[in-house]
């Protein structure tokens, strides 16, 4: 029988190998999101439909470590790398497609998180968005409905102008 709150737990490093929230993975994997979020929460246990679907989506993921936490996590040392550098790309895609306010803005802005290297890009860009002022000289507070702030154990903060 699965322990549910250690598959809980492999589920959560999943999301964090791969940088999905929950309705994103729900979605690759092609499950209601309030399926997926009755197993986080412990109130339903996970069918076997489930875990095929997680073992099609993600070949990486050892199907005897989903289950029982034997084995490794993802299947090979090749695959790590490529998971990261493909995380990275499309993290980084993703961030200068959604935070280009103008050319100007946005090119000064990424190249100044282009030197640090301290932090990992969302860090770094998450960092700019807070202590830069030039952000609210250059939004216009009626053009943004909100912002979201997702954290690594699954909780977020939503701010509204």
């Amino acid at each position: 029988m699965i322990n549910t709150d250690d598959f809980i737990k492999r589920l959560e490093a999943i999301f964090e190998f791969y940088g999905l929230s929950a309705s994103t993975f729900a979605d690759k994997i092609g499950v209601q999101r309030s399926s997926l979020s009755h197993l986080l929460s412990g109130r339903n246990k996970p069918s076997l439909d489930f875990i095929l679907k997680v073992d099609e989506v993600f070949e990486e993921v050892d199907l005897y470590w989903l289950l029982n936490g034997t084995g490794t996590f993802p299947k090979s040392e090749k695959k790590i790398t490529e998971a990261i550098k493909e995380v990275e790309k499309n993290s980084n895609d993703v961030l200068r497609e959604n935070l280009k306010i103008n050319d100007n803005f946005s090119q000064d802005l990424f190249s100044e998180v282009s030197e640090a290297s301290t932090s990992t890009p969302i860090e770094k860009i998450t960092n700019e968005l807070i202590t830069e002022k030039k952000i609210s000289e250059t939004i216009i507070e009626s053009d943004i409905d909100y912002i979201v702030i997702f954290f690594k154990n699954g909780k977020f903060k939503k701010y509204t102008p």
